[in-house]
């Protein structure tokens, strides 16, 4: 495996709850001074109107563009890991909908390494959202 390659550590679109520890663990590693950890809940409100529900869905090749991202930054940025997992199917507010971590020798390293994951994860990436409001009404989106 390449040096870029073995900084991706957790890279996933799944239909089962996230878990925190997964990822966090997924970069711990010796080299790393700093983890920066980015958690994305289904808020409670949205555009000022009360959220009921969310439904995420993704292109088939998510998980392959989440790759493409993930080590265009490894290969950019001074990372020593990375991962992101991201949350498809029905979810309710305050749901985990995105997990992404990204660890370094010092933490402005990690925080630029995870800003830009979960930056360009959510603009690269195809993962839509179906949005259902508490007065009935429901918007698709790309998941922001």
């Amino acid at each position: 495996m390449d040096e870029v390659t073995n900084r991706l550590r957790l890279l996933d679109v799944r239909d089962a709850p996230l878990s925190l520890d997964e990822v966090f663990s997924a970069v711990r590693d010796p080299a790393a001074g700093g983890i920066a950890l980015f958690v994305g809940t289904v808020r409670q409100v949205d555009e000022g109107q009360q959220v009921e529900q969310l439904s995420y869905s993704a292109h088939p090749s998510a998980v392959e563009r989440l790759r493409d991202v993930a080590a265009r930054i490894a290969d950019e940025t001074d990372v020593v890991a990375l991962a992101a997992v991201h949350r498809v199917g029905d979810l309710s507010v305050g749901d985990l909908a995105v997990v992404v971590a990204a660890a370094a020798a010092h933490r402005a390293e990690a925080f630029e390494a995870g800003r830009r994951l979960i930056d360009e994860l959510k603009a690269e990436v195809p993962v839509w959202k179906h949005q259902t409001y508490v007065d009935g009404d429901a918007v698709w989106v790309h998941a922001d």
